[in-house]
C-alpha cells in the first residue's frame, strides 16, 4: 500500500500536459489573478533547488486561486538575451543561439517535472524576433519622447565581460555578473533618462504592497536630497556652484572639494600645482564609484592652489580635489564643514585644515572637537543668524539672504543617474538607430522593425569599445530613411534588462502581430497581482520595469503606472561548500548545488515541493538538508496509508463525530490562514499535526472531509491528491473548488477539568465546554475510583468548565 510516487507523478504530468485545464480563459467577466515568476536566464545547464523555491511558492498560490474560481494567468518564458546567456555560451564554446535553445529545452523539461500549472500557450522568449521587435519599438517611443540620447561619457567597464555596465550592475565595486573589479572607460553610449522619473518612482512606492526592505533599497538608490545650490566665487572671479543639504552650516565652511574631473579644474588650478593635479587625476579616475565613496576608505586629496570666497562672510577658503566627490552627483563640488560632517572632519584632520563650530548641540560648544557634531541645534558663530534653529529657520534665512544677490536657491537633487543602455556585445537586441552624415541620428522607421540580429560565427567581444556587430559590413551599411544616402547602423546592443522590463505586458497575448500588447488585455490582466522573485533585483529589474511602465503610461499606452501590485521576495537556498568551508548560496562554481532531478528520483516531486515549503519562512534564507526531506517523504507515506485504509473512511457521511468534524475545520482554518500570511512552513506543519491527531486519537473521516482535505493539500502535493481523488472518490481536481472552513466547528470546545479529592488534585478529565455536571461527575468517578474506595462522598463542589471536587470521609 506504499505510495508509488514515480509512476503516479509521471501519470499526472502526462495527463496535465494533454489536459491543461488550468490555462487562462478568454473570459474577461471572471475575476482574475495574474501570478508571475521572474522568468529565468537560460544561462545554465539546468535548474537547481534555488530556482524551485520561488517556482513552487508561486505555484501554490496560483493553484489555490484557481480552485477559488479565479481566472489565473500563470505564464513562463525565457530572459535569454544579454550577458548571462552569452557568457555561458563563451565558457562552453557554443554559439549563444544554440546554447540558449538547448538550455530552454532542459529548463522546460525540469519545470514540467515540478507539477506546476504554467500556461505554456503564453510562453515567450526575449530572443524571438517577433518579441524583440517590440522591445525595439519601446526604445523608439522613448527616443521620440526625448528619453533616449547618445553621449560620450565615462562609464563602468568590466574588463572581463568587455562591456559597459549601468551603475546598478556594479556591486561592491565589481561586475554584477562575474565579480571582476570594474574600471572607468570613456565610450560612446546610448543612455535612458530615468532621472526624469526620479520623483514619480519615489512617489509610487508609497502605494505598493512590497516589503519595506525593497522599497527602502529603491528610495536609497534614487537618493532624493533637499537642500540648496550656493555659488562661491574664486579669487579670479570664476563661479563654482555647490549643492548642500546643510546651508545652515555655511559659516562653518572652511574649504571646498571638487571632483577630480570637474569641468572647471583646468581653469582654477595654479601653474605650480598642475603636475600634481594631473598625477592625482590619473590615480583616481579609473577607480569605481564604490571605491571612491566608501566610508571606511582613507581620504585622499590634493590642493589646487586656488581659493574661493565664502559668500556669507567673505572668508578665503582653499579649493581641493578629492576622489570621494563625484562629478555627476550634485554639482560635482561641495562646501566642507568639518565641525558638522564626519567625512569633512576626517579630511580636515588629515590635511590640517581649519575647523569652525557653528552649531551648538546638547550644550556642546568647544574648540577641541574629537568628532563632527551632526545633530541639529542653535546657530553660533554665524553673524546675524546666531540663535536660530539651525536646520529649519537658520537654513531658510541663510538661503533667502544669499538669494537676494542671486548666490543661492533651494534645490532638490537625486543620487540616481541616467541608465547606461548600450552594451558592446553581440547577444542582445540591436538598437534601432541609423547614423547619417547628413541627417545625423535617425530612428529606424517602425514598419522596418525588427532590426534583426545577424547570424555570425565569431560573436566574441572585441574589447575595443565596439560591438562585434561593427565588423559585419552587411549589417552596418544601410541607407538613411530620411535622405536615402549611405548610412551606418548603430552597432551597440541593448542590455539584458531591455526585454525583461516589459515582458509581463506581452504574456496575455504573446503572438500578437500588430502591436506589443492589446489595450483590452492590459485593462483586464494588468497590473500583475502577485510577483515572485529575488531581492537581488531591487535596483535592477524592479526599478527599470517601473520606469518603463511609467513612460508607457505617460505616452497613453497603458491605464496603470505600476507593474506589480504585490511583490514577494523569496529567500536563498544555501548549502555547505567544501571549496570555501562555509554555508553559502547554491552555485555551481562553489560546488554546492543540489540537482532537483536527483531529489525527484529518490523522494518524489510532491515530497520535494512540500519540503521546500516546509524548510522555513519563505522569505528567509534556508540551509538545504537532504536528510530532512526523508521525513517529508515518510509523512506522505503515512498519509497515503491512512487514507487508503477503508476502516478510516466512513461510508455514511452522517456518522462523523463532532470531534472529527471540529478537528478538520480547525485544521482547514489554520492551513488557509497560514498560507494567506505566507507562512507556508507552518501550513505544512498543520497538515502533519492533523494526521497525528487522526491516527493518535483514532479519528475517522467521511468522504466529504476526505474530498475537501485532498483538494486543500493539492496546492502543495498535486500528484498525491489527484491520484487519491480519482482512486477513492472517482473525481478530478479541475471539477472541484477550494474548501471553506465552517466557523461553527472552528471554536475550540475541548477543555480540561481538574478532578480533586478533598481539595487535592487526583486527575484530569478531557471533555467539551459546558458539559453538564452529572455527566462530568460520572466520568470523574471512574477516573479517580481508587481514591473513592470505601469512602463516603459528603459533598460535590462543581465549578463549570474548571474543576470538580469530591469531599469525602
Amino acid at each position: 500500500m506504499s505510495y508509488n510516487f514515480l509512476d503516479i507523478e509521471k501519470k499526472w504530468q502526462n495527463y496535465w500536459e494533454k489536459n491543461p485545464y488550468y490555462n487562462s480563459k478568454d473570459n474577461k467577466n471572471l475575476k482574475k489573478f495574474y501570478c508571475l515568476d521572474m522568468f529565468p536566464y537560460p544561462s545554465g545547464s539546468g535548474l537547481h533547488i534555488g530556482h524551485w523555491k520561488g517556482y513552487v511558492f508561486s505555484d501554490l498560490y496560483a493553484r489555490i486561486k484557481l480552485l477559488q474560481g479565479y481566472n489565473v494567468l500563470h505564464p513562463m518564458g525565457w530572459d535569454a538575451f544579454g550577458l548571462p546567456a552569452e557568457n555561458y555560451a563563451i565558457k562552453n564554446k557554443m554559439h549563444p543561439k544554440k546554447s540558449t535553445q538547448d538550455n530552454v529545452a532542459i529548463f522546460k523539461k525540469q519545470i514540467n517535472q515540478m507539477g506546476a500549472i504554467y500556461d505554456w500557450t503564453k510562453e515567450l522568449n526575449t530572443t524571438d524576433p517577433d518579441y524583440y521587435k517590440w522591445t525595439q519599438w519601446i526604445f523608439l517611443q522613448m527616443y521620440k519622447k526625448g528619453l533616449a540620447y547618445e553621449s560620450n561619457m565615462p562609464i563602468n567597464w568590466c574588463p572581463s565581460c568587455l562591456t559597459g555596465l549601468a551603475n546598478e550592475e556594479v556591486v561592491a565595486g565589481g561586475c554584477e555578473r562575474c565579480g571582476t573589479k570594474v574600471e572607468k572607460k570613456n565610450i560612446r553610449q546610448w543612455v535612458l533618462k530615468i532621472t526624469e522619473y526620479a520623483e514619480k518612482l519615489l512617489d509610487g512606492l508609497d502605494n505598493l504592497n512590497w516589503a519595506e526592505k525593497v522599497k527602502l533599497m529603491q528610495r536609497n538608490w534614487i537618493g532624493k536630497s533637499k537642500g540648496a545650490n550656493i555659488i562661491f566665487k574664486t579669487e579670479n572671479n570664476i563661479d563654482i556652484t555647490v549643492f548642500t543639504t546643510r546651508p545652515d552650516t555655511l559659516f562653518g565652511a572652511t574649504f571646498m572639494v571638487m571632483a577630480p574631473d570637474h569641468d572647471l579644474v583646468d581653469e582654477i588650478v595654479t601653474s605650480s600645482q598642475k603636475n600634481i593635479i594631473k598625477k592625482y587625476q590619473e590615480e583616481v579616475l579609473n577607480l569605481s564609484e564604490i571605491d571612491r565613496t566608501a566610508e571606511n576608505k582613507e581620504k585622499t586629496g590634493v590642493f589646487t592652489g586656488s581659493y574661493a570666497i565664502n559668500p556669507v562672510n567673505n572668508k578665503r577658503i582653499p579649493i581641493w580635489l578629492s576622489s570621494y566627490v563625484l562629478k555627476h552627483y550634485g554639482t560635482g563640488a561641495i562646501m566642507c564643514v568639518p565641525a558638522h560632517d564626519q567625512r569633512d572632519f576626517d579630511f580636515a584632520k588629515k590635511f590640517n585644515l581649519e575647523i569652525v563650530q557653528v552649531i551648538k548641540a546638547n550644550n556642546n560648544n568647544n574648540n577641541n572637537l574629537t568628532s563632527a557634531i551632526e545633530d541639529d541645534g542653535i546657530l553660533i558663530n554665524s553673524g546675524e543668524f546666531n540663535g536660530l534653529e539651525a536646520k529649519t529657520k537658520g537654513a531658510q534665512a541663510i538661503v533667502e539672504f544669499l538669494a537676494k544677490n542671486n548666490l543661492a536657491e533651494f534645490k532638490t537633487t537625486y543620487k540616481l543617474r541616467d541608465w547606461i543602455f548600450s552594451r558592446q556585445r553581440y547577444w542582445g537586441e540591436p538598437i534601432p538607430i541609423i547614423h547619417c552624415q547628413k541627417c545625423g541620428i535617425v530612428p529606424v522607421p517602425e514598419d522596418q522593425l525588427p532590426v534583426l540580429l545577424p547570424e555570425v560565427e565569431n560573436y566574441l567581444p572585441s574589447g575595443t569599445g565596439e560591438s562585434p556587430l561593427a565588423t559585419i559590413e552587411s549589417f552596418v551599411n544601410t541607407t538613411c530613411p530620411k535622405c536615402g544616402n549611405a548610412a551606418k547602423r548603430e552597432t551597440n546592443t541593448m542590455p539584458q534588462w531591455a526585454g525583461s522590463c516589459w515582458y509581463f505586458l506581452r504574456y496575455p497575448n504573446p503572438n500578437l502581430k500588430d502591436k506589443a500588447f492589446d489595450p483590452q488585455d492590459m485593462k483586464y490582466w494588468l497590473p500583475v497581482d502577485f510577483y515572485v522573485g529575488g531581492i537581488e533585483h531591487a535596483v535592477l529589474h524592479l526599478l527599470y520595469s517601473r520606469f518603463y511602465i511609467k513612460v508607457l503610461y505617460d505616452l497613453g499606452y497603458l491605464n496603470f503606472d505600476e507593474p506589480f501590485t504585490q511583490l514577494f521576495n523569496q529567500g536563498l537556498v544555501c548549502m555547505y561548500s567544501e571549496k570555501s568551508g562555509r554555508v553559502e548560496k547554491m552555485s555551481k562554481s562553489k560546488g554546492n548545488v543540489v540537482n532537483p532531478d536527483d531529489m525527484i528520483a529518490e523522494f518524489g516531486t510532491d515530497a520535494l515541493r512540500m519540503y521546500i515549503l516546509f524548510m522555513g519562512p519563505p522569505e528567509d534564507d534556508v540551509v538545504w538538508q537532504t536528510d530532512s526531506i526523508k521525513g517529508v517523504k515518510n509523512f506522505l507515506n503515512r498519509l497515503w496509508v491512512y487514507l487508503n485504509t477503508p476502516e478510516n473512511i466512513l461510508k455514511n457521511n452522517q456518522d462523523i463525530t463532532q470531534e472529527s468534524l471540529s478537528r478538520f475545520h480547525i485544521f482547514l482554518k489554520e492551513y488557509e490562514t497560514r498560507i494567506e500570511n505566507f507562512k507556508t512552513n507552518t501550513a505544512v506543519s498543520a497538515i502533519m499535526e492533523y494526521l497525528n491527531d487522526l491516527t493518535g486519537k483514532k479519528l475517522k473521516i467521511n468522504k466529504e472531509i476526505l474530498e475537501q482535505f485532498l483538494v486543500a493539500i493539492s496546492a502543495m502535493a498535486p500528484h498525491f491528491s489527484s491520484e487519491l481523488l480519482e482512486k477513492l472518490l472517482n473525481k478530478k481536481l479541475q471539477d472541484l473548488s477550494f474548501p471553506k472552513y465552517d466557523t461553527r466547528y472552528t471554536q475550540i470546545n475541548n477543555i480540561e477539568i481538574a478532578i480533586q479529592v478533598n481539595g487535592k488534585l487526583r486527575g484530569t478529565l478531557d471533555t467539551t465546554k459546558d458539559t453538564e455536571q452529572n455527566i462530568i461527575e460520572k466520568q470523574a468517578k471512574e477516573i479517580i475510583s481508587k481514591w473513592l474506595e470505601d469512602k463516603t462522598i459528603v459533598k460535590v463542589i462543581f465549578v463549570p468548565n474548571r474543576l470538580i471536587n469530591f469531599v469525602i470521609k
